[in-house]
């Protein structure tokens, strides 16, 4: 099957999953603004509660933007991507367990739906929705950040701020990623 194919078959969930600091927003953008260079009628969603650097936009930790709808709930999406044949959804780690129904629906109308989302919260737990993403995802890229602590793969969003609620919202000054080695030895230290 050749690129063109794959990318006009009918009916596809991708997920893009990781730690904070990975890209996995940066790959989200990349593959969206592709679909519009491709002239495919693209939405993109993400939590209203993400207000890190934009109300509206999805923007990347170095900056790079797109244009998205923040919504309250996944049935907002549904609702709202009647006309895309593309949906990109980011954060989807905050949604609520709907999310899943929604992307397969979506899916199962004909969409590609690309999904963002932390695939473990700072404890190292498989975060909200994003085990069943991953379950009934066609395609999924797991990407990496970069250990602060020695340059190795990282796969932790270690939080470094004295906070046990489940979200909260931050960057540098708030958590670090870590690898396996690192994130054991910091945790057992606690």
């Amino acid at each position: 099957m050749n690129t063109y194919e794959e990318f006009r078959r009918p009916g596809r969930i991708e997920v893009v999953c990781g730690s904070m600091f990975s890209g996995k927003t940066e790959e989200l953008i990349r593959r969206c603004r592709r679909a519009v260079f491709a002239k495919q009628r693209v939405e993109i969603y993400k939590p209203g509660v993400d207000v890190r650097y934009s109300e509206e936009d999805v923007v990347s930790h170095d900056g790079d933007a797109i244009s998205s709808t923040p919504v309250e709930s996944s049935q907002s999406i549904l609702l709202m991507a009647t006309e895309a044949e593309v949906v990109g959804i980011d954060e989807a780690q905050f949604f609520d367990e709907g999310i899943v129904d929604v992307c397969n629906e979506l899916a199962n109308q004909g969409k590609r739906v690309i999904v963002a989302g932390l695939d473990m919260d700072f404890r190292g737990i498989p975060f909200g929705p994003m085990p069943a993403l991953l379950a009934i995802a066609d395609d999924v890229l797991k990407v990496h950040a970069i250990c602060v602590r020695c340059g190795h793969l990282a796969r932790h969003s270690h939080r470094i701020v004295n906070d046990d609620r489940l979200v909260v919202l931050g960057e540098t000054q708030e958590y670090e990623p870590l690898c396996r080695k690192c994130y054991n030895e910091v945790t057992k230290a606690l």
